[in-house]
């Protein structure tokens, strides 16, 4: 006789194949979406009513199978196609395409959303933005363009803005000090070499001494060549070529005169050097700079801790020079007696006075004690845009507590000299270690990182435009015909694409099966390369889907016959009732 059960079973067909309709439908609506994923529904079947769970074999029977009778259909779930779609050029280089399996990231009221679209312009406020509106993430760029990777900022592109000289007068900085490293324990000491006072001099040392910090440099003799002057009035003794961690600090010279003392050309090496006596004593209780042992006559250099400040000195790093710039002399033999100890990082920005003149300032960063409060730090600040010879502008201490967070308001303050450059003097500049591009922290890690993120100071000159190399690097052109890295895009790859949750817009958000997002630069970790002045198409296959269609169509129709079937049954059971 007629069930009620097999409408019920007929509803279950209905309902899923309309949902499928809607899946389908929805991909035939967005075939012209930028980016779009297609989307598939897949059925499972609804539970069964069980007659029987069947019989086992047995002596006099061969065992029967289960009888059941199916319920209907249920939607088992979508699947999303995160194949790439087609590229299609556009000719505007603001137009950027992910090949590959990365998302661009973007930022809604204080979150990251994802998306393959890359219709991207700048707003009022020079943000790059999604056609939403959404600010698109990366990294920013130090003050001396340099790619600060770490922290995710919002890409600002400062097109038409950047025109005028401004003075730098805050910094901001980012990145993680390395907590796990080794702290401080000593400075570079090397032994130059033994300077005595020769025979018949009008300074003469006090006996033992064999020469004094205030012994007249003509008056000089190496150790090893006793009656020849090491540096004869009217020569220059040049600094040059020295380094100090990675980098060479710039060359420097001394002009010998008749009242040049040796604690003159100590007082030189130490400021050309950078050596920073405001630190005090290292923590193996030497004082760093520039001494002389007088019973020897030995110039030893003892440098600042951290292996960022280490000193490395070649003979031919000092040499001495006639007044027709001809080499005369190398006159040291320096010893390395040891070496700078201590996690260190250094980073490089460039500031501007008011001039709009470029100075280059260096940050090393030294860890200088841990605590049962946390780690101490010393930053030491270089610049060779300083107008003295001294190439230290500042040292101090930030300290973090135990979950590497900041103490205090995480501020320093350098002051440049800029006497007779006609720019402002001197040029202030307050260093801030907590912004909101990211605070600073001192977190255990393989490596410290720490660059600047923004700087106030502009050079002269105006953005015009700017265009998106392949590993997403942002190329900017001035109308001075410089070019600079002026950020870069970051991109995300997930373990499961098909986790995402789709958020409308073309967006996506993270979901439970989705997977951590893996940010890096394009390029990195399988996210594929930027293609610029082109727009990701629609993934969407229309003969799939009209074929899809028709099958959803006939299933529908199906189901619907079963319906009439079944109702027309009923009539006739009710007609035997009359």
């Amino acid at each position: 006789m007629a069930s009620s059960t097999a409408m019920f079973t007929a509803l279950t067909g209905l309902t899923a194949n309309a949902r499928n309709l809607d899946v389908i439908g929805n991909n035939v609506a967005n075939v012209n979406t930028t980016a779009y994923k297609t989307n598939r529904m897949l059925f499972s079947t609804q539970f069964s009513r069980n007659l029987s769970i069947g019989t086992a074999p047995g002596e006099n029977t061969g065992g029967t199978n289960p009888g059941q009778i199916g319920l209907g259909v249920r939607i088992a779930g979508t699947q999303r196609d995160f194949r790439d779609g087609a590229l299609s050029p556009t000719g505007d280089a603001r137009d950027l395409a992910i090949e590959g399996s990365g998302f661009f990231i973007v930022n809604r009221g204080g979150s990251d959303l994802y998306t393959r679209a890359g219709a991207f312009r700048l707003n009022a406020q020079n943000d790059l933005t999604s056609v939403e509106g959404y600010r698109v993430r990366g990294y920013a760029v130090d003050s001396g363009f340099n790619v600060v990777r770490g922290a995710l900022t919002d890409l600002n592109i400062p097109v038409g803005t950047l025109t005028l000289a401004e003075a730098t007068r805050n910094i901001q900085f980012s990145g993680n000090l390395n907590a796990g490293g080794s702290a401080a324990t000593q400075g570079s000491v090397i032994d130059l070499g033994e300077l005595i006072v020769g025979a018949g001099a009008t300074n003469p040392p006090i006996a033992p001494n064999v020469s004094e910090t205030s012994s007249l440099l003509a008056e000089l003799e190496r150790a090893g060549d006793p009656g020849v002057q090491a540096f004869p009035t009217g020569t220059t003794i040049r600094l040059q070529q020295v380094q100090k961690g990675t980098r060479t600090i710039p060359s420097a010279d001394f002009s010998v005169t008749t009242t040049s003392t040796l604690q003159d050309l100590m007082t030189f090496f130490r400021e050309a050097m950078g050596i920073s006596t405001g630190a005090g004593d290292n923590p193996d209780g030497l004082t760093p700079g520039v001494s002389l042992d007088p019973l020897t006559g030995q110039v030893r250099v003892i440098g600042n801790t951290g292996t960022a400040n280490d000193l490395v000195i070649d003979a031919s790093d000092i040499a001495v020079y006639d007044s027709s710039n001809n080499l005369l002399s190398t006159p040291f033999s320096p010893n390395k007696v040891q070496a700078s100890t201590g996690e260190a990082v250094r980073t490089t920005m460039v500031a501007y006075d008011s001039l709009g003149n470029p100075l280059s300032i260096d940050l090393t960063m030294v860890l200088e004690a841990k605590t049962g409060g946390g780690t101490t730090w010393r930053y030491f600040v270089e610049s060779e845009a300083d107008t003295d010879l001294d190439l230290a502008v500042g040292t101090g201490t930030v300290s973090f507590d135990n979950f590497g967070q900041l103490i205090g308001d995480g501020t320093a303050s350098i002051s440049i000299d800029r006497a007779n450059t006609g720019a402002a003097d001197p040029l202030g500049i307050t260093l801030n270690f907590r912004s909101p591009a990211g605070n600073v922290t001192a977190l255990a890690d393989v490596a410290s990182t720490i660059a600047a993120t923004f700087q106030d100071g502009t050079p002269l000159g105006t953005l015009a435009s700017y265009g998106v190399a392949a590993d997403g690097v942002i190329i900017g052109a001035f109308t001075n015909g410089l070019t600079r890295v002026v950020g870069q895009i970051a991109v995300a790859t997930f373990p499961n694409n098909e986790g995402l949750v789709d958020d409308g817009g073309n967006l996506f958000r993270v979901g439970p099966n989705s997977g951590t997002p893996v940010v890096s630069s394009p390029l990195e970790f399988s996210a594929g390369g930027i293609i610029g002045g082109a727009l990701e198409l629609s993934n969407v296959d229309l003969s799939a889907e009209f074929i899809n269609l028709i099958l959803t169509s006939t299933g529908y129709s199906a189901n619907s016959r079963v319906i009439t079937t079944t109702d027309q049954l009923m009539q006739q059971l009710l007609v035997l009732g009359r």
